[in-house]
């Protein structure tokens, strides 16, 4: 069967972009420069480019000396790789030398730069990311990726079992990408070969790892690939899991959200993932949130919303009406959801400087005081005014 004849990006918006254009006839005066990998990738699927990426035959020192000469900012963020960060009236774009990967260490290489772009084609990780395009949008596919962007597959380049021990962050790349991109069940030769050295795994950084895990977790068919991940034991390299699918099914495309459900033991995430302070903060408010249901009093609803927090308040929906069954639409818990919108969280009309007038000497009275009048006035659906609350803090006085 005759590959398919190759499109044309030459009437892309964002090849057509002037800062982007400029920055490719500038650095292909000296040497040939393409649009490399994601943003290829992406137009051809139809998918919105965010990130523009460069391969150039020019060496590292070239390219900052044609930039420099040109009034491009100029900033070697990976020099070791060949990558230096071109910036122009705004826009910035990683332009990396053409290079091979001439030893590897399952985390790590070391490469040789070259001017041939199949060697360079070659050494990527799969056939969909392997794509180039010129500045006059003329594709070049070394590797077959048009095709398999075609039929949505994602595919290692060459033989899948040397790509993963080059790097086996790939194993997860491979599954996140087929949830991102892929249709249908993976590529069978990819699958087995992921399966087989997954053991890999365990030798990267948690870093690299967690960047990964987060992105595959917001991807379209996450939940059913990582299914296929727990099935063929790969994602209990990564964490231990649940097996709570139907419930993961049922919540909305939140990272953290599916993170919690997922890990049976998401409390112990922030140091296995290095998830930032926030993050880790939000899974310890939701494992402390309670079981939610449209059967709660509006009073009810507004007292916890004012102690749990608008964000923990809809966490705790989401997780509960996962786990109740319940409609998507269902109008009850969408009530639920739309509460912190509809009522803003109100601030208690009096403080410390407020009973401090009143006559309260400074200390620890102070601060009793205000947590009974807080828990009065919450009990009172917070109704009482400033007024009532400095005569009930009466009491507490003497």
């Amino acid at each position: 069967m005759p590959k398919p004849e190759l499109p044309s990006l030459a009437e892309a918006d964002w090849l057509r972009e002037p800062r982007l254009q400029k920055v490719l006839r500038v650095l292909n005066e000296a040497g040939e420069t393409r649009v490399a990998g994601g943003a290829v990738r992406n137009a051809l699927l139809g998918e919105p480019v965010a990130d523009v990426d460069l391969a150039t035959v020019l060496l590292p020192n070239e390219v900052m000396r044609v930039a420099k000469a040109a009034g491009f900012g100029v900033h070697p963020t990976g020099l070791d790789h060949g990558t230096v960060t071109l910036s122009h009236k705004g826009a910035a774009f990683e332009v990396t030398t053409l290079r091979l990967d001439v030893e590897t260490d399952g985390r790590h290489a070391v490469v040789a730069f070259t001017k041939d772009w199949a060697q360079d084609a070659a050494r990527r990780d799969f056939t969909i990311n392997a794509m180039y395009c010129d500045v006059d949008g003329k594709i070049y596919d070394f590797t077959n990726g048009y095709e398999d962007i075609r039929k949505r597959k994602v595919k290692f380049v060459g033989k899948a079992s040397q790509r993963i021990r080059e790097d086996f962050l790939r194993i997860l790349r491979f599954f996140r990408f087929h949830a991102r991109y892929g249709k249908g069940v993976p590529d069978e030769v990819g699958f087995k070969a992921c399966v087989r050295l997954k053991s890999g795994l365990c030798d990267l950084s948690a870093e690299r790892v967690r960047q990964e895990l987060l992105k595959l977790l917001a991807a379209p068919t996450a939940v059913k690939t990582l299914t296929l991940m727990a099935e063929s034991g790969v994602l209990k390299v990564i964490i231990p899991h649940t097996d709570e699918w139907r419930v993961l099914k049922r919540l909305p495309v939140d990272v953290m959200l599916r993170l919690f459900v997922l890990a049976k033991e998401p409390l112990g995430l922030q140091e296995r993932l290095r998830l930032s302070n926030a993050e880790a903060k939000r899974l310890a408010a939701m494992a402390e949130a309670p079981v939610v249901s449209p059967a709660l009093t509006s009073a009810e609803r507004r007292r916890m919303v004012y102690q749990l927090g608008s964000e923990t308040w809809v966490d705790a929906v989401q997780l509960s009406r996962a786990r109740a069954r319940a409609k998507p639409d269902d109008a009850a818990w969408l009530a639920l959801l739309e509460l912190p919108s509809q009522w803003p969280v109100p601030v208690m009309p009096i403080n410390g400087a407020a009973l401090l007038a009143a006559g309260f000497v400074a200390g620890p009275k102070v601060g009793q005081t205000l947590a009974a009048l807080e828990d009065w006035w919450v009990a009172s659906d917070f109704t009482p005014g400033q007024d009532d609350l400095l005569a009930r803090a009466s009491r507490y006085k003497d």
